[in-house]
Parts: C-alpha cells; structure tokens; sequence
C-alpha cells in the first residue's frame, strides 16, 4: 500500500510541475522544488506524515501535521447533494496554519535563511502564531510574533504558553500595522521573518500536502467543488493550483466576508517591491472572521486570481458565519470556528442550487476553541440555564 501511494505521489509531482510551466509561474526554481519534494520522501521522520508510513508511532509532533479527515455531512446539508468537511481542527494546534508553520520553518532551514538557534518572528492574527509556537519549541527556535490587540485574548496566551513571546500593536492600525511591527524587528535585530503572506513556501506545502489528501480522498469519485476561505492565500494558491492540473472539472470556490469584500471590490492592493503591501485596502472593513481578510490582499492570494485559479466568488455576512458554526457543532457535533461556519456557509449557498449527485468540500480551518472570548459564545452562558436547574431540582429535595 505504501508502494502504491509512493508511485501515486511521483505521477502527482510530475503533472504538477508540467501545470506549473504551463502556467508560466513567476518562479520556475521553487516550481521544480516543490515537485522534487513529492518525488523525494523526506529522510526526517519528524516531517512524514502517519499515511505516508502507515504508523501512528512518530519522534516529533511535527510528523502528526496533515492528513486531516475529511467527513461528510448528514444533518445539515441538502438531500439531493453529497456534502463534505475537511476538517484542519484535527492539526495538532487545532488549525490549517500548522501546514503553513512546518512548511516555511522547513523551507528556510533548507535554503539556509535560518540559522541554528536564529529568533523566528512573524505577525499573525493567532493561528500561524500557534503554529510556528509549536514548530519553534519542537525545533528550538525563540520566536516573536506580533498581533494586533483585537484578536482573540486565548490566541495570545497559547502562543505565550508555547514559550512565544506575544508583542501587542493597535487595533487601530489594522493588520499592516502588525506586519509593519514585525518587519521592523526583524531589520533591528536580524530575526528571521518568515512572511507568510508572500512566502512561497506557504503555498507549496498545501500542494504537497492538503492537495494530495483531497485527490487521495476523492480518487475515482466525483469532486465538483472546492469551497475554501483566504487569509494568507498559501491553501487557495497551493491546493487549486493542484486541483487544475488534476481535477480540472472541479470548480474552486472563494469566500470572503460581506463587510471586506476585497476581492470582489476589482480594486488593486497597493504592494511592495518584495509583494508585501504598500498599504491597507480601500475595500476593508472590520469583520468577524478572524484569520480571513487582513485588511490587504496578500500576495498569494494576488496570485491565485491573477493566474486564472478560482471559478466563483462569494460574500458571507458575518451573522452567517457564527450561526453555521453554532449550527455545526450543535446538528454535526463538528466543532470549529468562525471561519469554518463562513466556509460552510458558501457550500451551502453552492447547494441549494447544484444538480442532484452534485459533491462538494469545504475547508473548515480551525478549532472553536479560538474563539471563546468573541461573539462566537457571547450567548454561551457559564452557569445554570433556567432549564439546567429545573433539571437539578427534579432531583434534588
């Protein structure tokens, strides 16, 4: 079985470098890279995932990143559909951005940008943050993230419970305002930036990894869409790219919140020379989606439209997205975040209308446990309900 899921991953590496040439990609280095890393089993057990094999036994937490299930929907979805979740909660860090922090972590040690014991910093709205905090305590690099004062109060105390130091910018100056802080660090103190937004390395372990799960998962089964939200655009980039090149029927479909709808506002993100931005998006506004959106259209995600890789666009209203992770957790027993709902929100939407047969998968991309000091359990009381006492009192004398 491992023989087989080896030659399966070659033939997999082959095309895809093929559709990367095809596509014209801006650099055809890291393109013959990325396929060369799914020709060439990694000799560091740590990085190979359980199915790659066929154990469960691992030296490090970081063989445990990946292979995340992928469940079908019974309650929730349209009959005439076949609905599925894949659900990146299952990481060992509870989020997708844990493929993200291996991957840039690994890409760097290999090129040699990071050096043994180097200071690792980067802005995170929380969950690449906890993932690199995982990645750098495994490997045993400091690491600093910057984060603006709005996200979540759990994020922070994760990352500082992984050993990360957590440094807090402004709400008011948005997510470029975090960026800004970090690439300031790193310039003074010659710390190691893994930038995220722009760092292809991001893409290419989801075309290694998240993309060949799907394939795996649907293999001589029907795929019609790929529902899928963007933050930094590593899963958008990594994943569609793959799915072109091997499920061209499948159609790729973004999300994006209602109240920063930068993509569907045709506006063009204002960038760097290096691809970061230059300055926030005009289109931007506060939303609830933490994770999704910063207020800029990373490069990567810039990438993806520009090379023709998604088919349809949706907005997803805030109301939305909290309702449908409540909805998933209480009729699934599914339990994610905001983000996760806003995704299963636009697969709705793409069901109510698809043709009988049709199948979809939608990216859930982390933990509810994120979110226990936002909105998401604003009505989650502490104590008894009226309902829980009377509970009590049918018992009690």
């Amino acid at each position: 079985m491992i023989r087989t899921r080896n030659r399966r991953r070659r033939g997999e590496a082959l095309l895809l470098l093929l559709e990367f040439q095809r596509l014209d990609h801006d650099a055809e280095g890291a393109c013959a890279s990325a396929a060369v890393k799914l020709l060439t089993p990694s000799l560091d057990s740590a990085s190979v995932p359980a199915w790659e094999t066929g154990m469960t036994k691992y030296s490090s937490i970081l063989g445990t990143v990946g292979h995340t299930p992928v469940v079908r929907i019974n309650r929730l979805a349209p009959a005439h559909v076949n609905l599925y979740v894949k659900i990146e909660a299952f990481n060992p860090l509870g989020s997708v951005k844990d493929r993200l922090a291996l991957g840039v972590i690994e890409a760097a040690e290999r090129s040699g940008a990071l050096k043994p014991g180097q200071t690792v910093i980067e802005a995170t709205s929380g969950n690449t943050g906890i993932g690199l905090a995982m990645v750098c305590a495994a490997k045993g690099y400091p690491l600093v993230v910057t984060m603006a004062d709005s996200f979540s109060v759990e994020r922070r105390k994760l990352m500082r419970f992984l050993g990360a130091k957590v440094v807090l910018t402004p709400a008011a100056l948005r997510a470029t305002g975090m960026l800004d802080m970090a690439i300031a660090l790193a310039e003074k103190n010659g710390w190691f930036l893994t930038r995220q937004f722009e760092n292809e390395a991001n893409a290419d372990f989801h075309s290694k990894t998240t993309a060949q799960e799907i394939l795996a998962d649907f293999a001589g089964e029907r795929l019609d869409y790929w529902v899928t939200g963007y933050g930094t655009g590593g899963t958008l980039k990594g994943v569609a790219r793959v799915l072109k090149a091997e499920r061209p029927e499948t159609r790729v479909v973004v999300c994006e919140p209602a109240d920063a709808a930068l993509l569907a506002s045709g506006e063009i993100q204002q960038r760097k020379p290096d691809g970061s931005p230059a300055a926030g998006h005009p289109a931007w506004k506060p939303h609830p989606m933490q994770g999704w959106t910063p207020d800029f259209i990373a490069k990567l995600t810039g990438d993806a439209v520009a090379l023709g890789l998604t088919d349809q666009l949706l907005s997803i209203a805030g109301p939305d997205a909290l309702r449908y992770s409540r909805a998933l957790a209480q009729q699934e027993g599914i339990f994610v975040g905001i983000t996760a709902g806003a995704t299963f929100a636009g697969a709705l939407k793409i069901a109510e209308t698809a043709p009988a047969g049709t199948t979809l998968l939608a990216m859930l991309p982390d933990t509810g446990e994120r979110y226990l000091s936002t909105p998401l359990f604003a009505d989650v009381p502490a104590e008894m309900t009226e309902e829980e006492q009377a509970i009590l009192a049918s018992v009690t004398p």
